[in-house]
């Protein structure tokens, strides 16, 4: 059930995904910068320019969690979207494949404690992305969902990835 993968590099730790989603990218890239599309699929809400260098802020839409303040790295419509989301740092890598796309999410991560808790959170995340996309809403909550592939991503990633679990 998980499809995280996690990737250490130089002590920099990675959550690396890898979906292929049956819509053109530039549908993808819609989902992905266009505040509608976001509610759907993403966490938070994403407020700021799309342009590289712009200031951003992240307001989750259901929790009582304070505002991020992020950066845009890159935006380059329709491949690569790459910002900082509080501590990390989040890239999204639209790459054609046939009628679809090869879409690659990498959470570089402020801290390793927190690996399988957002590993867990990002395969919800993808998981609504996908249905979003295909027309259609999730038969589960994400609190739901979440709690269903969590164990997996503790059990893969060990107790030094799962000592931060989710905010109260």
């Amino acid at each position: 059930m998980r499809d995280g993968q996690l990737e250490e590099t130089d002590g920099t730790w990675r959550l690396r995904f890898e979906r292929t989603l049956a819509h053109p990218p530039e549908k993808v890239w819609r989902a992905l910068t266009d505040p509608d599309h976001l509610e759907a699929w993403f966490p938070t809400t994403i407020d700021g320019e799309r342009r590289t260098g712009a200031e951003l802020r992240f307001s989750h839409r259901t929790r009582d969690i304070p505002v991020m303040e992020g950066e845009m790295i890159a935006c380059e419509p329709p491949s690569l979207l790459e910002f900082r989301w509080g501590e990390d740092t989040l890239r999204f890598v639209l790459e054609p494949d046939g009628a679809g796309t090869v879409l690659t999410l990498t959470d570089t991560l402020e801290e390793l404690g927190k690996a399988a808790r957002d590993g867990a959170g990002w395969h919800v995340c993808l998981d609504q992305l996908a249905l979003h996309l295909d027309g259609a809403d999730p038969s589960w909550t994400s609190v739901e969902r979440w709690t269903e592939v969590h164990p997996a991503y503790v059990e893969e990633f060990g107790p030094e990835a799962a000592a931060i679990g989710p905010p109260e």
